[in-house]
């Protein structure tokens, strides 16, 4: 049985492809149209998907959506009722998408697909959460708490799977939300909502949470970490622009938002804010992970929906909350519901047997020797390519020990938004020059931004805070901020955040081998099988999918190798840049075209 996963209009359209209970293919579209966060019907995600999986759109027995529109409308109607008429503005901007497209999914997706409208299902948002984390899980059963911005009504729920079902077993509505909450923050802190998240958690150890008194004013909280918001300081509820009201802005002070207040990025007063708000999401989310632990006795605990990206707090729920073991899916946010959408259809709706746990996230494209090589002969691009492997990852292991920063390209591209050794840009982690290096000349993002650990499941105990390593699923998805060991932070200090941490991920050799390999050798050299590791993309753009993105965001940046496959190329071949991305910007081919 063939089952498609959708989720779009929203952001970060992806699609994921089920096949007898297996998730054969998952990818964001955003990797193929090369537009960040894109939004629109998945098309180019879509193709992908069945030609993985090695079918045609009708060999597909059911699509299903990640939510269900008609709800989410009513929402939307009734709040710009209720908040009328400060919600004017708001209600005519929605309600002319809603009418023009939102509305009439299934008749688009019908046609855009050619497919009968009987092969069209619509599951619930947070079931679509719940789903992408438990059934791809290794849990027979499994207590199962989504948290993010809000779905149709819903911003929070707990649940129960046992099996091949799910039950919610209590909710939270909009507009009370935690993922709200936590964005409000992120714009008062002058970052960009569904974007600045990751910002505002990088900032949060450069300060101190000194207003966690202030921001429980604006909210109560319950023992179970149910939320009430005053929403006097809100107006995300009847906003097109602005998430704060002024009543925050008098209680707080001024948003972060003046440029004529040039960059602030560690202006002690909003790193503070970071701070406290990080401190008050984590107590929220104990609370909640203790209540949901009282009323289902269970020993497994699965996260979903946009707030378990927070690293930082999951770690702190693995390590200080009641469960024995916790799980969460690689997508954990809207993107990673096209295959909870596809899941929850197969296994719970159809009564289909569970499939095997989700063991890695490489679930995306790749691209073979040959078409790598074509592409540096097409564009006359000097490269030179060692066949024997260990050769070849003993050269790249070198190449990292003298100090080169390296772009690497191998195998499938990684569902969800980390870069977990298929599509990244590597570095030695023990050079303290690195992470300014990388966030000046090479990503050109925020100073204060922190790198990511890679290190061989093996020895990730022995560098990090994390016992049984291999117990830890969310660690190989880099879901985890765990604590460096004090006397491994001498070490490893491009990678050592500022509060003694580093965002892990533990590389396994049976579902990464070359990856995992290159980490061994560097650690056979060095003493430390640790390497820095970021997403291969430059600040603003998509992961690179294919050679030509790979090759122009190398020539783009201060990188001095680019790894693809066993293909080297140096620095030496960016001299002829400029004629070659003129040369790839103007090819049709969509999927391979340069980005501008």
């Amino acid at each position: 049985m063939n089952v498609l996963g959708l989720s779009f209009y929203y952001h970060d359209s992806s699609v994921a492809l089920v096949k007898d209970g297996v998730l054969v293919a998952a990818a964001a579209e955003e990797r193929f149209s090369r537009k960040k966060h894109d939004s629109g019907f998945p098309e180019l995600a879509i193709d992908f998907c069945l030609k993985q999986g090695g079918i045609s759109i009708h060999d597909v027995d059911h699509v299903v959506f990640y939510e269900k529109p008609f709800i989410k409308f009513e929402r939307m109607l009734i709040t710009a009722m209720a908040t009328f008429p400060k919600s004017a503005n708001v209600f005519r901007e929605s309600m002319q998408r809603w009418i023009s497209d939102k509305l009439w999914i299934k008749s688009m997706m019908a046609k855009r697909l050619d497919l009968p409208r009987s092969k069209f299902l619509f599951a619930d948002h947070h079931v679509s959460h719940a789903a992408s984390s438990f059934f791809t899980s290794p849990f027979e059963e499994s207590a199962i708490l989504t948290v993010d911005g809000a779905g149709e009504w819903t911003t929070s729920t707990m649940a129960i799977g046992r099996g091949n079902k799910i039950e919610v077993i209590k909710e939270m509505r909009f507009p009370h939300s935690l993922g709200l909450l936590y964005s409000a923050f992120t714009a008062y802190c002058g970052f960009e909502i569904n974007e600045g998240e990751y910002k505002l958690m990088g900032m949060h150890p450069y300060g101190e949470p000194r207003f966690v008194d202030e921001i429980y004013k604006l909210l109560h909280v319950g023992e179970d970490g149910s939320l009430w918001h005053d929403m006097e300081y809100f107006q995300y509820h009847h906003s097109t622009n602005d998430t704060l009201s002024e009543a925050f802005e008098k209680h707080f002070g001024k948003p972060r938002r003046d440029p004529k207040d040039g960059d602030k990025s560690l202006d002690p007063y909003y790193c503070d804010m970071a701070a406290s708000i990080q401190r008050v999401t984590e107590e929220i989310l104990l609370k909640m992970v203790h209540h949901l632990k009282e009323i289902t006795g269970m020993d497994n605990l699965c996260l979903a929906g946009g707030v378990a990206l927070n690293s930082v707090a999951n770690y702190k729920l693995m390590r200080n909350g009641p469960f024995k073991d916790v799980y969460i899916h690689p997508a954990p946010g809207d993107d990673g519901c096209a295959a909870g959408a596809a899941y929850w259809a197969y296994n719970h709706l159809l009564d289909q047997p569970r499939g095997p746990a989700l063991q890695h996230a490489y679930l995306g494209s790749e691209h073979t020797d040959q078409q790598i090589q074509d592409f540096l002969e097409k564009n006359d691009i000097a490269y030179k390519k060692i066949d024997d492997d260990e050769e070849f990852f003993d050269f790249v292991a070198r190449a990292l020990q003298d100090g080169q920063v390296c772009g690497w390209m191998r195998g499938r591209f990684e569902w969800g938004p980390r870069a977990l050794g298929s599509r990244s840009i590597i570095a030695d982690p023990r050079r303290m020059e690195m992470k300014e290096k990388l966030n000046e000349k090479i990503k050109f993002r925020e100073a204060f931004r922190p790198f990511a650990p890679s290190v061989t499941e093996e020895r990730a105990d022995e560098f990090f805070e994390i016992p049984e390593p291999q117990r830890h699923w969310p660690a190989r998805f880099m879901l985890y901020v765990a604590p460096v060991r004090m006397e491994k932070r001498s070490d490893l200090p491009a990678i050592t955040h500022e509060d003694g941490s580093g965002r892990l991920q533990t590389v396994y050799k049976q579902t990464n081998p070359a990856y995992h390999r290159i980490i061994e050798r560097f650690g056979e050299l060095t003493g430390v099988p640790v390497i820095m590791n970021t997403s291969f993309n430059l600040k603003g753009e998509p992961i690179v999918e294919s050679p030509a993105h790979a090759f122009n965001t190398f020539s783009l940046s201060g990188m001095d190798y680019l790894f693809m496959n066993n293909y080297i190329v140096d620095a030496d071949a960016k001299k002829k840049i400029a004629d070659t991305v003129f040369h790839l910007r103007h090819e049709g081919d969509s999927v391979t075209q340069m980005v501008s």
